[in-house]
């Protein structure tokens, strides 16, 4: 039997990266994923294949709307849509590719099944063709991330009516996309589709879409996509999804109650996700799951069996990657006997639509719920130089700051680059910089990031210079 110091169930970002993390500590890491290639959902189906085409859509957009008033003349552009999603594949391919190189260079061994545990210190790794191993380490970190959730009256054909995997890979266009919530991947993918020539209509149960975040971003991302030609009902809620030949019809009621039906070519339901453990047998181990299927843990990550750890999607917080990768290493450096941290308040979020939409730390809701006094400053990119020259006008900056000590709160951004701008807000947030901090710093002129500068002057007794 093999013997191992860490053995990681899942090999997305939170499981390679805790691995690597692991190994780079010295221990003898094992990593079992149940799929042939590493990367897990991120890799895989969601984050890097939905950006690859987020990518090409929008060139393929700006090729169409936007080259003629700079001047570029190109004529008739069309989409091939099987080469686009052969690009996709093969940047998941290289993407996937990568990690395996980066488990083969820090010696972690890689093992492809099911990992199911046989008790705290033994897992199991079922292989495809039914044959099973079983490994012996010390600790475990499970990271088996999560997978689409569903209404329980939808069936899901996965030809027509689909989820995000689904719709990563599409044979044509659609002609009328029918999306069933307005969270970030059912933005996203809308907006790919949307480009290429689609209709598309958002139906969300909440009041706005993206409703995590500020207020303010999801009226502003409203108010662009509008303008692209997508439709949204907000405050809409689906009854029924019927499938008829190539026609899917959705049914929901309205705020005033009365039933809107939508016909469409394909419906994408895009209602979140839910926590994986399928498998896990984490009974076993003595690791307690809750209702929801989360793996409970304590603040350290540590779940109801002392040597047992858990991370990423399958625990509480927001399902994002990078939030998984903190998470990977944190553990890690904890089995080292090291003390790491994560202020899960400073873990930003971002939708990849065109424009941007990025944020890290309290929205203004949650600061008026929670009583704190604040200021508030914004500056708009249609006042940016760097903005007009490169013809994307559309969002602003937004900065919070306690109004007693100045402290920044929180930074809630639409508009170009904002998924990079946010790492600026994030790395003050960190330091606990004041607006005035910010509106200290030189930004090289022109570019994006004078907007937060921008932001914070205006936070700072409104001091803007540039409108």
């Amino acid at each position: 039997m093999s013997q191992f110091d860490v053995a990681i169930i899942g090999s997305g970002p939170g499981g390679y990266v805790a691995a690597i993390r692991c190994a780079q500590l010295g221990f003898k890491t094992a990593i079992i994923e149940k799929y042939s290639v590493l990367g897990g959902t991120c890799l895989n189906v969601g984050c890097i294949p939905s950006k690859a085409l987020l990518s090409s859509s929008h060139h393929y957009h700006d090729a169409v709307a936007h080259f003629e008033e700079h001047g570029i003349e190109v004529g008739k552009v069309k989409v091939n849509l099987e080469k686009m999603i052969a690009r996709k594949q093969a940047v998941v391919d290289q993407t996937t590719g990568g990690i395996k190189f980066l488990m083969d260079k820090n010696k972690i061994t890689v093992f492809e099944g099911v990992g199911s545990f046989e008790d705290a210190t033994h897992v199991k790794v079922t292989k495809n063709d039914g044959s099973s191993e079983t490994i012996e380490a010390k600790y475990s970190i499970i990271a088996t991330g999560s997978k689409p959730s569903n209404l329980p009256f939808i069936t899901l054909d996965k030809e027509r009516v689909i989820t995000s995997t689904e719709a990563l890979k599409l044979k044509e266009v659609p002609k009328h996309l029918v999306i069933i919530g307005g969270g970030v991947i059912g933005i996203e993918l809308g907006q790919v589709y949307l480009r290429l020539g689609a209709q598309v209509s958002v139906v969300e149960f909440m009041d706005r879409i993206i409703p995590g975040m500020d207020a303010s971003l999801s009226k502003e991302l409203t108010k662009v996509l509008k303008k692209q030609g997508m439709k949204f009902y907000t405050s809409h809620k689906v009854k029924s999804v019927n499938l008829k030949e190539k026609t899917v019809t959705v049914e929901a009621e309205t705020p005033k109650g009365e039933i809107l039906s939508l016909e469409g070519d394909y419906c994408l339901v895009s209602v979140g996700r839910r926590p994986y453990t399928d498998g896990l047998n984490a009974d076993k181990a003595g690791v307690k799951v809750t209702d929801r299927g989360q793996i409970e843990v304590n603040d350290h990550l540590q779940t109801s069996a002392s040597n047992i750890y858990a991370i990423g999607d399958v625990v509480r917080g927001a399902m994002l990657a990078h939030k998984a990768e903190e998470e990977g290493v944190m553990v890690a450096e904890i089995l080292a006997g090291q003390k790491p941290h994560i202020d899960y308040n400073l873990i930003p979020g971002v939708v990849y639509t065109w424009p941007e939409v990025a944020a890290v730390g309290k929205t203004e809701e949650q600061l008026k719920e929670e009583g704190v006094a604040f200021k508030s400053g914004s500056f708009p990119f249609k006042a940016l130089g760097r903005a007009r020259a490169g013809g994307d006008t559309d969002g602003f900056v937004k900065i919070l700051a306690d109004a007693k000590t100045d402290e920044v709160l929180g930074v809630h951004m639409i508009g170009p680059r904002c998924a990079d701008l946010i790492a600026e807000a994030v790395t003050a947030m960190e330091f606990r910089a004041s607006a005035e901090d910010i509106s200290r710093m030189s930004h090289a002129h022109p570019t994006f990031a004078e907007a937060i500068k921008e932001a914070a002057l205006a936070t700072t007794d409104n001091r803007a210079l540039h409108v």
